[in-house]
């Protein structure tokens, strides 16, 4: 359904802590998505996953490459038709209170993008009503206890569903959740992952999941893929179960080593990986592996070469490393959230 094709995004010089050199936030990232399936981005802060996020959903412009829905290319597309290609995408934002108006009653947030679709449609101010509880019901939301009330009115969880229930006034086929479990309360979280999972079984939507959480990314989609950007670029590429149980990137073993384990309930895994130093974004970036600097297994090859992603176990898997090697970072159970 879409197909993220060699986007690179740069961004102007503008001074600061990097300088006066432009800022390459994506660098060549491909990969596809489905009818139905989900994707999990992840990598660490400034690592330009949500840059990605808001090209998809047409709140940012890319400098090269292209992004292809339904078989058209969105470079062929004039800028003024490209509206009906980006509604079938909704964002649900990090801040679900920002997200909000805070002198709007919610009955009204919910209800504008529902009485675009009336017009269309011909229906009257009773089907917009009619249609506001039925999406408040989805998420798991009572409207005799929502429409009315503004948004400090609601606890952080309560704000996050009711979001979700906007971004699907205008049945789409994609969400993107951008960190959309970060700023929850923990004891809330596993809802709104459950939330999700069940709207992509029940309304066969797609779902791009970004986050730094490899354990929320697993729960959304164990049956998905997960696509691991280190500074820009596709470091790891596959199969949820298979990325997880198995990460062959020194990056994506760090980010695995990175989960906490309660001992006693779980063993951590015999390879378990620190990198060598901070993520540095002024780090030269010319040839050479991005993460040379940090991977204890960098020789002088990933100081000159720089690593294609090249694929593995026929095609399903993909990795961008020249000293590829399996390790068992952290035993996670086959379904769920690890305790």
């Amino acid at each position: 359904m879409i197909e993220v094709k060699g986007v690179t995004k740069v961004y102007a010089a503008t001074g600061g802590l990097l300088g006066q050199k432009p800022v390459q936030a994506l660098r060549g990232v491909s990969w596809q998505l489905g009818d139905g399936q989900a994707l999990s981005l992840i990598g660490e802060s400034g690592c330009g996953k949500t840059t990605l996020g808001r090209i998809i959903a047409g709140l940012e412009t890319y400098t090269k490459g292209d992004v292809v829905f339904d078989g058209v290319a969105l470079s062929t597309v004039a800028a003024a038709d490209r509206r009906r290609f980006f509604r079938q995408v909704q964002l649900i934002q990090q801040d679900p209170y920002g997200a909000l108006n805070p002198a709007r009653p919610l009955g009204e947030a919910l209800a504008d993008p529902l009485r675009l679709t009336a017009k269309a449609l011909g229906k009257d101010a009773s089907w917009i009503r009619a249609r506001s509880e039925e999406l408040l019901h989805l998420v798991g939301l009572d409207p005799r206890n929502t429409l009315y009330k503004y948004p400090h009115n609601l606890s952080g969880g309560q704000r996050q569903r009711f979001v979700i229930a906007r971004a699907l006034t205008v049945e789409p086929k994609i969400l993107v959740a951008d960190e959309a479990v970060s700023m929850i309360d923990v004891s809330l979280r596993l809802g709104i992952l459950s939330l999700l999972s069940d709207l992509r079984s029940r309304l066969s939507i797609s779902i791009i999941f970004i986050t730094h959480d490899v354990a929320a990314a697993r729960y959304v989609a164990p049956d998905g893929h997960v696509c691991v950007i280190y500074r820009g670029e596709v470091v790891e590429y596959g199969p949820t179960d298979a990325v997880i149980a198995a990460p062959v990137h020194p990056y994506t073993q760090a980010l695995l080593s990175a989960m906490p384990v309660l001992r006693g309930l779980e063993d951590a895994g015999p390879d378990r990986y620190i990198p060598q130093q901070d993520l540095d974004l002024r780090a030269d970036d010319e040839g050479g592996c991005l993460f040379r600097a940090r991977c204890r297994f960098a020789t002088e090859r990933c100081a000159v070469e720089h690593p294609p992603l090249v694929a593995i176990e026929g095609g399903s898997r993909q990795h961008a490393c020249f000293y590829p090697e399996p390790r068992r970072v952290v035993a996670v159970p086959v379904q769920g959230i690890p305790s």
